[in-house]
């Protein structure tokens, strides 16, 4: 699935700290101890880095950024937050391992004031921390305002009159000292072979001066007039902190914090509002929708804002993952499908990112980084292009993304057959720009598949090859293509492009059918090129032609059985990618050889539906929510699961996962059909 390509990441930081408090805060707070509350801690977001690649714990992103936090281990007591993480600083690293520490003491008498903590979650769209001290409470929310900007809105109510000396401290990663240094009023960090810098500053209204001290790893910015506290009212400090990719190209507009964090909560409150009526027969509506926060929150988590060579916004498949740092193309179209629920316009740009890069014969590259020498254009990705375009088009009714992306996605359709139909019949294949099968089993998406073991390679023209076999997934992706192409092109008023699309769409039912059906086993397999033949691997890919809708209703019979046989498919958690009876069966380190990867479940669950399975698939989905380990606790999703044990594997926070669990919980209905 996954192709060797490696981005480039700088830093930079802003830190401001802003007082004011007014009715729109105090409204905000009550908000975010309301609505929101239920989906509290749906991720464990606690840990501390031991080392400057150290991912073994879960980040808070939000809005895009680059850069993201955690809460302390549980066991800490100090103030502030874990962080940053800078995502874009090489493969992804920790430059700070504490921000927006507090320390207070009482003017008057000159004493330390000790907080003590009391609690801390991770909410959708903020983290926070609530500590106390004799006469005095302190609330600490980290959030995005953009993503440049994190803020951390520190509220404290004092039940008598106080001053107090207020400092903010943060402690950098030890290997970062020597780019340390302090400039006019600011601290400034700089990295090796980078055009960034990580800039720190405090801004405290009605207060002209400040005090910055370093001393090693540690910086201290402390206003050089006492606070005054009045009594039983909230006094709010916003601590800021801003990271820039390429300060020579970016110059972010600065935030209120009074104005981020209300607007932070509308958005937030309109994508909770989206999964409302999440539902699935036979599952605790709770349980739906807190899989449906922590689906948002992992896409949003994994969400980059256009930067370097990246020109749309976009979601990566893991940050848990250093070679992930970038956008790939079929994930990019499963991505989009789930965000057209709840954010259509990052759906939207996700789909721009990818064909920011189409190339001039209509290719679409495997995946795109922050720098473009390391983009793949070796091969692409399966086709759900135009299934994720019409999938926001559903959500939106945006006719005029329709029209943007329409000659795009023409493009790309008719590539396919052009670049990738080695006996020009019709029927694709999966294959490469530069000959070689490692590619062309990247395109496919399934990189180790069984199918693929014994394929070699044709050449088909100047950078174009195939493999000696016409996949049925792939085919049956470009059936559907057709098909939504000519729904596309009816509503941009095309009606002849319309009639053509679905004449073509019924020239390629027949040949899939016939050529890619065995009648005796009741399966559909890939096709030897040249031959009567199959390659007879059971694998995912079979049930392709169900979920395009391609398959005859005697043919999806049969492979329904085949889907609900608990030997191949129908396992404790259903629908590996090989059959649970084939001897290479490998469901813990086999990658594409067995473990469960939940899009290829949901396209299975849709193949039953599609042919009026209705109750079979709720079926299937609630073993998909219940028999994944740990998924209606606080386990993040993982790229795959084992068929047997639902035990996840391989890269956490997946994306993919997510927007699967995301399709599969929607409130849908279908007419339930028991009999096979």
């Amino acid at each position: 699935m996954r192709s060797p390509c490696k981005p480039l990441m700088i830093a930079a930081t802003t830190f401001a700290l802003a007082l004011g408090c007014a009715d729109l805060c105090a409204k905000s707070a009550t908000q975010a101890n309301g609505d929101d509350a239920m989906y509290s801690d749906v991720l464990d977001l606690h840990g501390e880095p031991q080392t400057p690649a150290d991912r073994s714990f879960n980040i808070f992103f939000d809005a895009g950024s680059w850069h993201g936090y955690s809460l302390p281990p549980t066991a800490d007591t100090s103030t502030g937050f874990v962080g940053p993480f800078v995502h874009s600083l090489g493969d992804g690293q920790w430059v700070g391992s504490r921000f927006a520490q507090l320390a207070l003491k009482d003017a008057a008498r000159r004493q330390d004031i000790v907080l003590t903590p009391i609690e801390g979650h991770a909410a959708p769209g903020y983290l926070m921390r609530r500590f106390a001290a004799p006469d005095l409470t302190v609330r600490q929310t980290l959030f995005f305002a953009d993503a440049w900007h994190a803020l951390v809105r520190i509220e404290l109510t004092a039940t008598t009159a106080k001053d107090l000396d207020l400092s903010v401290m943060g402690r950098i990663m030890p290997s970062q000292e020597a780019g340390l240094a302090k400039h006019d009023d600011a601290v400034t960090q700089s990295f090796t072979h980078s055009n960034s810098t990580l800039t720190t500053r405090i801004s405290v209204n009605g207060m002209q001066g400040r005090r910055i001290v370093l001393a090693g790893a540690d910086y201290r910015i402390e206003p050089d007039q006492p606070l005054h506290l009045e009594p039983r009212q909230t006094t709010t400090v916003f601590v800021e902190q801003t990271l820039v990719y390429d300060d020579r190209v970016e110059t972010p507009t600065p935030v209120d914090g009074m104005i981020a964090w209300p607007q932070n909560r509308a958005r937030w409150d309109g994508y909770l509002k989206s999964i409302a009526a999440n539902h699935l027969p036979g599952l605790a509506d709770d349980i739906a929708r807190r899989i449906s926060v922590k689906a948002m929150m992992t896409l949003l988590g994994n969400w980059r804002a256009a930067r370097g060579d990246i020109h749309h916004d976009g979601v990566i498949p893991a940050y848990s993952n250093p070679d992930f740092n970038g956008f790939w193309a079929w994930d990019s179209w499963k991505h989009a499908a789930a965000l057209a629920q709840f954010a259509p316009e990052l759906a939207r740009d996700q789909i721009r990112a990818m064909f920011d890069y189409q190339s001039a014969d209509g290719m679409v590259p495997d995946c795109v980084y922050l720098d473009k020498a390391n983009n793949n254009g070796r091969d692409s990705k399966p086709p759900l292009a135009v299934w994720a375009v019409l999938k926001i088009y559903r959500a939106t009714g945006d006719r005029a993304f329709l029209s943007e992306m329409y000659d795009k996605l023409v493009r790309y359709h008719r590539w396919w057959f052009k670049a990738r139909d080695h006996d020009h019949n019709g029927l694709a294949e999966y294959g490469s720009t530069d000959g070689s099968k490692i590619a062309a089993a990247w395109e496919s998406g399934m990189d180790n598949a069984v199918r693929f073991d014994t394929a070699t390679m044709l050449k088909n023209g100047d950078g174009a090859w195939s493999i000696d076999q016409e996949s049925i997934d792939l085919n049956a992706y470009l059936y559907r293509e057709k098909l939504d192409l000519a729904e596309i092109a009816a509503a941009l008023g095309k009606p002849q492009d319309q009639g053509q699309w679905l004449k073509e769409a019924e020239a390629m039912k027949a040949p899939i059918q016939a050529r890619m059906f065995d009648k005796t086993l009741g399966y559909f397999f890939d096709a030897k090129l040249g031959q009567d033949d199959r390659v007879r691997v059971f694998g995912s890919e079979g049930w392709a032609p169900l979920w395009a809708g391609v398959a005859s209703p005697e043919q999806a019979k049969a492979v329904v059985r085949v889907m609900l046989d608990p030997k191949k498919f129908a396992t404790v958690m259903p629908f590996p990618t090989l059959a649970a009876d084939d001897p290479r069966f490998s469901p813990i380190q086999g990658y594409w050889r067995g473990p469960v990867w939940l899009d290829q479940a949901y396209f299975g669950v849709e193949a039953l539906r599609r042919y009026g399975y209705a109750r079979q698939a709720d079926d299937m989905t609630r073993r998909l929510v219940l028999h994944a380990k740990g998924l209606t606790g606080q386990a993040p999703f993982y790229e795959n699961y084992d068929p047997l044990t639902g035990q996840g594997y391989q890269s956490r926070n997946f994306s993919w996962s997510a927007a699967s669990y995301l399709l599969l919980l929607q409130n849908r209905s279908g007419q339930a059909r028991d009999t096979l």
